[in-house]
């Protein structure tokens, strides 16, 4: 049985030895997720940066957050501590897209005891759970290389199956119908893409719905195609791993992430762009 995908506050509360990871970021101030982590984290936390430990570097032409080769994440791993018989558990201070993003990497780089907190800091805190400045220190570690490249979809990939695989963009409406960009320097969509606002896989109270809901409205947008036929995208490859924490809650595990996204799709002014 594959371990969930999704944890609740009390339950990794019951469990103090598991090893849970601080993913709070800021696209506007990229610092500020770390300072957040040193004024209170939750006990156990590491912090894991975005920028600097869930991304490559940029080059102009790969996007704003790039993946890693997988030596350099399983690099960060071992630094970590991180061992394969670890439950790891991935919080924010959102909505659970930048959680989403460590919980589907290590799912890339082959550890599959990892979940996302459902309703991140903010629940944890609202349950009047404890929070810490004390940063913790693991010993560094070997972990057995075991990477999943299937799992993500190159640009190439992308633009060769134009028309064959759904993609689905998690941004805003707006974003997508290239009303509104406040990010990248060119508005709209990749062409045949259809639109799934990350923010809509939550409920009112900001946790997630539950999984009978969820995969209903995941099949009603994949209108009969296997999840295998559905590569995630949004502006750079965060957002797009909350809709795939989505399917994975829903039972539609197998659906792949684009990660160059959007920003890395109009690096080349001659692909395509709707509208």
């Amino acid at each position: 049985m594959s371990p969930p995908a999704l944890l609740a506050a009390h339950q990794l509360a019951a469990h103090p030895g598991w090893r849970t990871f601080d993913c709070r970021h800021d696209l506007a101030n990229p610092a500020l997720g770390e300072q957040q982590y040193r004024q209170g984290h939750l006990p156990g936390a590491l912090f894991a940066h975005l920028d600097r430990d869930l991304s490559a570097p940029k080059n102009g032409r790969n996007g704003r957050h790039p993946l890693p080769q997988t030596g350099a994440f399983l690099a960060w791993m071992q630094r970590q501590g991180l061992k394969p018989s670890d439950q790891v558990v991935c919080y924010d201070g959102g909505n659970g897209a930048m959680a989403s993003r460590l919980w589907w990497m290590l799912r890339w780089a082959g550890h599959d005891a990892v979940a996302v907190l459902d309703g991140g800091l903010a629940k944890w805190v609202k349950e009047g759970r404890p929070v810490t400045t004390e940063a913790p220190s693991f010993t560094a570690t070997v972990y057995p290389l075991r990477p999943r490249p299937a799992m993500a979809a190159d640009v190439a990939t992308v633009a060769a199956n134009l028309g064959k695989d759904l993609l689905v963009d998690a941004r805003a409406a707006v974003r997508f119908r290239g009303e509104q960009e406040p990010i990248d320097p060119v508005a709209g969509h990749i062409p045949g893409a259809v639109n799934r606002f990350n923010g809509e896989n939550l409920n009112a109270q900001g946790t997630f719905k539950d999984a009978a809901t969820l995969r209903q409205e995941f099949e009603t947008l994949l209108g009969g195609r296997p999840p295998s036929a559905v590569v995630n995208y949004c502006g750079s490859g965060v957002a797009a791993c909350h809709n795939l924490l989505a399917m994975e809650i829903a039972g539609l595990p197998g659906a792949k992430l684009y990660a160059g996204s959007w920003s890395e799709w109009i690096a080349d002014p001659l692909r395509p762009r709707s509208p």
